[in-house]
């Protein structure tokens, strides 16, 4: 698969995913295995990469509702992704927080402590700024982007910052 059609597979399911626990009262998890199956439905994609995709976006919706402030505003939005917020597309900002909202309730609900999550080159992921393991060279993302190489050391292994 190349790397266009898991980015665009990450936005497919993130929104199908929002549409999905928006319209009902779906766990996190149901809700996510209904997304997958409409992804799935498209024929686009193999099982393996729908949930390789589903992987990244499950990743990244626990990292933000672990760090996400109770009270969203465009200052606390902005720290989190570390660039200014208004750069993110209007859809998917407000799909990719409706769905961190309601992961952090059940995240909440299960009495989960929050992890740090590592990033490998190769994943997708949402906006933000990453920094290598190896170097500490940061990248930043303006919109979803699959994760390259460190472009100092050729590291493979980021933190979100």
């Amino acid at each position: 698969m190349d790397k266009n059609k898991f980015v665009t597979a990450y936005t497919d399911l993130m929104e199908h995913l929002y549409l999905t626990m928006d319209d009902t009262l779906h766990s996190m998890a149901d809700a996510l295995d209904i997304a997958k199956d409409k992804i799935h439905q498209a024929g686009n994609l193999t099982k393996e990469e729908i949930n390789k995709v589903s992987d990244f976006l499950t990743r990244d919706i626990e990292s933000a509702a672990h760090g996400l402030p109770d009270h969203q505003d465009t200052n606390s939005l902005s720290e989190w992704f570390k660039f200014d917020i208004d750069l993110i597309e209007n859809f998917t900002l407000d799909a990719f927080l409706s769905l961190a909202d309601k992961t952090r309730i059940e995240l909440a609900e299960l009495g989960e402590q929050a992890k740090t999550h590592s990033y490998q080159s190769g994943d997708v992921t949402l906006p933000g700024t990453f920094i290598c393991d190896q170097c500490s060279k940061e990248i930043a993302f303006k919109q979803p982007s699959q994760i390259p190489e460190c472009p100092a050391c050729h590291g493979k292994t980021f933190i979100r910052i």
